[in-house]
């Protein structure tokens, strides 16, 4: 079992991103190309202020998440304009599966007791199909949304805005706030222009949009 944040990695990223993001609304007003660095972030960071954000679409990343729950999952996957490839529970076997604990259970000992024992009783339960012949398929049925998950997914930089916008809210629900912060940390890093107008909180659990950056 594991409360801890669920591991995110990059995998894969659109190359000078920035430049391109850059050629592609240049193009839009015919204005040149700048071979300056700064002011081509300036350029961005100006185009996203006017919500030009289609332009924003020509570059795309890609993550590898491990260890997040399919509580989480079933939230990520609601994104549709992402692509996303999941650790199948139809073939791949699940006896030794982990599970992903709250915070709010992890802190309260009564309640802890109670979701570890439900936890138990479920993997036992998972395993006695399985030794029973009962295909993958089936026996997976008995599994909770604590089931711990991999997942790839895709998705352009507009995209992962909009993700941000709402997943990084503090209102949101805590794991996926979790995993979007990290992701969101990476792109600032990767492409900080297009991403320079979320204000990560002083306490780095929340992230927010500068007043007056999006439309």
């Amino acid at each position: 079992m594991r409360s801890d944040l669920a591991k995110v990695e990059l995998l894969s990223i659109t190359p000078q991103a920035e430049a391109l993001i850059e050629r592609a609304a240049r193009t839009c007003h015919r204005s040149r190309v700048s071979k300056e660095e700064s002011s081509r972030a300036a350029f961005i960071r100006k185009i996203i202020k006017l919500g030009h954000l289609s332009v924003l679409e020509h570059a795309c990343a890609t993550f590898r998440i491990v260890g997040g729950s399919r509580a989480f999952s079933h939230q990520l996957v609601r994104h549709r304009l992402c692509t996303f490839s999941q650790r199948s529970q139809r073939y791949v076997s699940e006896t030794d599966l982990s599970f992903v604990v709250p915070p709010s259970v992890q802190r309260d000992e009564r309640a802890r007791d109670v979701f570890n024992r439900c936890i138990l009783e479920t993997r036992d339960a998972y395993r006695t199909l399985i030794e029973l012949g009962v295909p993958k398929e089936d026996a997976r049925f008995v599994l909770p949304n604590a089931t711990a998950t991999e997942i790839v997914m895709t998705a352009n930089l507009r995209e992962y805005r909009h993700i941000f916008r709402l997943r990084c809210h503090p209102t949101a629900q805590w794991e996926i706030r979790q995993i979007a912060m990290e992701m969101l940390r990476i792109l600032k890093s990767e492409v900080p222009a297009a991403f320079d107008d979320f204000v990560i909180s002083k306490d780095g659990k929340s992230a927010h949009i500068v007043e007056g950056q999006m439309p």
